[in-house]
């Protein structure tokens, strides 16, 4: 057998077999890869996009900041890598964070127990040493914004080490999800231009209902398991009612966004790049089937492309 089958048949059932994480990565590196989750990017996306969203609205009012090519007006490259390569550690940390304080749940998992704590191949000490690297890797990216952006940084942290625990207490985990994966929402504004307007405040909002849609759909994934072990979700407090609710939330997260544009100056095309996103947001709703895992994945992960669509059309949204 060779090693890639060898790690492929050790790992847990939600990695994503095909990954560079499993296919190239060093033996020393590949738990920790999956612990991070860097086999499945998905989330370094969903984390990553209300930044790029809020950094591109805010350079609508800070011209002297981007790159004129084209004569298309671009938000600044420097900003972009910075964000990417934070989203990406701090993903990574949020998901150690979350993997320590759920270790126990995830071994009575079928879907999770082969992860890297409950299966034993990283120790707890292991996972806190990793973190430590982590998180002092994000704290180099973080210091290279401005002061104001840094204390927004450090504020997110508290969220960061709340949520995994909420599962345990309310069935709106997914709701604080949402107040910690958008908060790069207001980062990205307050990177440019050094303050937070109402604007990039609809958007942190517009973002936490985002979250409520796609977050609760992934949960339907474990519904079953976690009513077992006691863990609370969405999924399971609205149960076939998931659809409707879904609209709601979607619903409220375009009228956000819509606000959002609107105190921008945003021209037409953002708004029919938000026509575009109702239609993809309507796709996810009327294609769920909320007992089938796999249908279930794919409409969570389909919120990469909606996250483009957002982000193509505030650019779009200075010029017309």
């Amino acid at each position: 057998m060779t090693k890639i089958a060898t790690r492929i048949n050790n790992a847990p059932k939600d990695t994503v077999t095909k990954s560079w994480v499993n296919r190239l990565a060093p033996d020393f590196a590949w738990p920790y890869l999956q612990l991070m989750r860097a086999d499945r990017p998905i989330g370094t996306w969903l984390l990553l996009w209300p930044c790029l969203w809020s950094i591109a609205l805010a350079s609508h009012h800070a011209t002297t900041i981007g790159l004129n090519f084209w004569h298309f007006y671009l938000p600044a490259p420097y900003f972009l890598l910075l964000f990417s390569c934070g989203a990406f550690v701090m993903r990574g940390a949020g998901c150690v964070v979350n993997d320590i304080a759920d270790h126990k749940f995830d071994a009575m998992v079928d879907r999770t127990k082969g992860r890297p704590l409950p299966s034993g191949r990283v120790t707890i000490t292991q996972a806190f040493i990793f973190l430590g690297f982590l998180s002092l890797t994000g704290l180099m990216i973080l210091i290279e914004f401005n002061n104001f952006t840094i204390m927004l940084g450090f504020l997110s942290l508290g969220l960061v080490v709340l949520y995994p625990f909420m599962k345990r207490i309310t069935y709106w985990p997914q709701f604080v999800l949402g107040l910690t994966f958008n908060w790069g929402a207001l980062m990205g504004w307050s990177a440019v231009l050094g303050k937070l307007d109402m604007a990039p405040i609809l958007l942190y909002m517009g973002g936490i209902f985002w979250t409520l849609g796609y977050d609760t759909i992934y949960a339907h994934q474990d519904k079953e398991d976690d009513a077992l072990i006691g863990v609370k979700s969405t999924a399971l407090r609205l149960g076939n009612h998931t659809p409707k609710w879904l609209y709601v939330f979607y619903t409220i997260m375009l009228t956000l966004f819509g606000l959002a544009g609107y105190l921008s100056q945003m021209g037409n095309i953002f708004y029919a790049g938000l026509i575009i996103v109702a239609l993809h947001c309507l796709w996810q709703i009327k294609t769920l089937q909320m007992d089938n895992s796999e249908n279930c994945l794919e409409r969570f992960k389909s919120n990469r492309n909606l996250g483009l669509i957002i982000f193509i059309s505030i650019i779009g949204g200075h010029y017309y």
